[in-house]
């Protein structure tokens, strides 16, 4: 039975994990994702945060069609974890959907700097529901990176925004969707994965596009496919690490993405980050660095 189903779904074999493949693969996707960001937002200016969200996974929910044509149709949508491939697609869309909004209201710096609470929520998720050890240097790491990400928002003060909030809950949903991949990790094949939330994000949005659309113009509509097929791409790259790398040992590769959209933000907005966005992003990086350095003397040690 078991060489059956390995033959069946050849994605779906032993796990053997690979943490630089998945750290290579991660970063890839991450530089994917700041320039889809960078298109998101300027096509904001124009655009319903929902329609543009919908655009993007109507190139998604076709690419994920594409491979069922080649291997035989609807039955790679046959999932042995069907609730968990319900929750990850949810995950997906929620953040897609609030990190948009975000955009509409924040600089592009400023909304990736704040969405970095992500880590600290995947590495909490990973302990409670994936039973992966981690130390106290690694937690301590983690509330650092959330007192930069206070340093950003800045509560309390006259430079607050309520916006802010938006990032934050983009990553709830983003962590959710992130543990959910590598707890189905083994289960369902790739494409079985991607199918899944493509088809429930799609249906999600089309159910919420009547609440804000508005007929594109043709630049518009070019620009929010090339939104989707860029995030389909980042999305595989991104289901491919978590399969072969621990989700605590990725989590702080994503701050690369201070840096892409700190000079995507720069050269196609011109918008300058304050010293607050700044000092808090240095935080949040050093956060990140020490724990991938700690990462490295672990592994050292095992060996």
């Amino acid at each position: 039975m078991a060489q059956r189903d390995e033959a069946r779904h050849p994605a779906v074999a032993a796990r053997v994990d690979d943490p630089l493949r998945g750290i290579a693969l991660q970063m890839s996707a991450i530089g994917l994702f700041s320039v889809s960001d960078t298109m998101a937002k300027r096509l904001g200016e124009s655009l319903p945060p929902v329609e543009i969200a919908w655009l993007r996974y109507l190139v998604f929910v076709t690419l994920a069609v594409m491979p069922l044509m080649r291997r035989g149709g609807l039955g790679v949508l046959r999932s042995r974890a069907p609730g968990l491939q319900v929750l990850r697609a949810v995950g997906v869309a929620g953040s897609a959907i609030f990190f948009i909004l975000a955009l509409r209201h924040l600089p592009l710096a400023e909304a990736t700097a704040i969405n970095f609470v992500s880590p600290a929520f995947i590495t909490a998720l990973s302990v409670v529901f994936l039973g992966e050890v981690v130390g106290w240097r690694r937690w301590s790491a983690l509330c650092v990176g959330l007192l930069g990400a206070l340093i950003v928002i800045r509560p309390g003060t006259d430079a607050f925004q309520v916006a802010a909030l938006l990032p934050i809950a983009s990553s709830a949903f983003w962590a959710m969707a992130a543990v959910v991949t590598r707890r189905m990790a083994g289960v369902d094949a790739t494409t079985t994965t991607l199918a899944w939330t493509a088809g429930v994000g799609f249906l999600l949005l089309t159910l919420l596009l009547p609440f804000g659309v508005q007929v594109p113009t043709w630049p518009q509509l070019w620009l929010g496919l090339a939104i989707g097929l860029v995030s389909s791409v980042a999305q595989w790259l991104v289901v491919l690490a978590y399969r072969v790398a621990p989700a605590s040992v990725l989590a702080p590769f994503s701050y690369v993405q201070l840096i892409t959209s700190g000079l995507l933000g720069l050269v196609v907005f011109g918008a300058v980050p304050d010293r607050w966005t700044l000092v808090g992003a240095l935080v949040i990086a050093a956060s990140g660095l020490y724990t991938a350095h700690r990462e490295r003397v672990r592994a050292q040690e095992r060996r």
